[in-house]
């Protein structure tokens, strides 16, 4: 069964221009939550021996290259938050494509709508989500 979440997403940053790198984003825990349960059924300790790891079955190399490293040596040794934490800088690195599988399972991308983005009230550290997030077909507070 295909699955569609559209997932609320924060923008903590300014917008940059074309040409430079994207803004970083922070996106709300009920979205890695369901992309982690996709990818690792959810087990943020999982290390299956396919060279992925964690929730959201990072590869070492990207997880090193997004600063994981000053949280553990590979993502299934990090907990959750650092987890996501890095998994922010991948994906304003690359995108939902970065899970393509499962973002696309999920509506993150490809033929689902486009997540909602919300500009930050009162800047980066306001700890503002937004009231809603529409998620597998219910409003959730």
């Amino acid at each position: 069964m295909v699955r569609v979440i559209v997932a609320a997403l924060l923008v903590v940053a300014a917008a940059v221009p074309v040409g430079r790198a994207r803004a970083a984003v922070r996106v709300a825990d009920v979205v890695w939550d369901e992309l982690a349960g996709c990818e690792s059924g959810g087990n943020w300790r999982a290390d299956t021996g396919n060279g992925y790891y964690g929730g959201l079955q990072i590869w070492a190399p990207t997880w090193a290259e997004a600063g994981g490293l000053r949280f553990a040596d590979r993502p299934d040794h990090a907990v959750r938050r650092e987890q996501t934490t890095v998994a922010e800088e991948i994906l304003r690195r690359q995108g939902w494509e970065a899970w393509p599988d499962c973002a696309r399972e999920l509506g993150l991308i490809g033929g689902a709508p486009a997540p909602l983005v919300s500009r930050v009230p009162g800047g980066p550290d306001s700890g503002w989500l937004g009231p809603w997030v529409r998620r597998c077909g219910r409003m959730v507070a």
